[in-house]
């Protein structure tokens, strides 16, 4: 009994949680002007709000039922193709052109490399 009323609670959080990325999601999609800021509203709903949706049919499956996993595998393939689906997108709106290109980078010797920059030789020979 007292599970239930446990998992009621947990079901109407997860419901709420669910609900309100979905609500800003779809506000997000629709307030963005352009394509690459409009691309973040819908893959946080895509991850966080449908898997906390899906986590509400989870909890309540068990607690009022005998369960099922299919959510599970649900979540799972949403977690994996979200951020995929997401950089192709973006990766076509980039050579497309249809959004500003980033700034390079300033011109740097010693990131991502071995290099070691002349103010530390000093330091890294002690």
């Amino acid at each position: 009994m007292i599970w239930q009323i446990i998992g009621m609670y947990a079901v109407g959080l997860a419901l709420l949680i669910g609900a309100g990325f979905a609500l800003v999601g779809a506000i997000g999609l629709m307030k963005f002007n352009d394509s690459m800021t409009r691309l973040h509203a819908p893959t946080k709903v895509g991850t966080v709000g449908i898997g906390s949706l899906l986590l509400a049919s989870m909890i309540h499956s068990y607690v009022y039922a005998e369960g099922s996993m299919h959510e599970l595998l649900i979540m799972a393939f949403l977690f994996v193709t979200a951020p995929i689906s997401a950089n192709f997108i973006a990766k076509v709106n980039i050579h497309k052109r249809s959004c500003d290109t980033p700034p390079s980078p300033p011109r740097d010797d010693t990131w991502s490399t071995l290099n070691v920059p002349e103010a530390d030789r000093e330091v890294a020979a002690e």
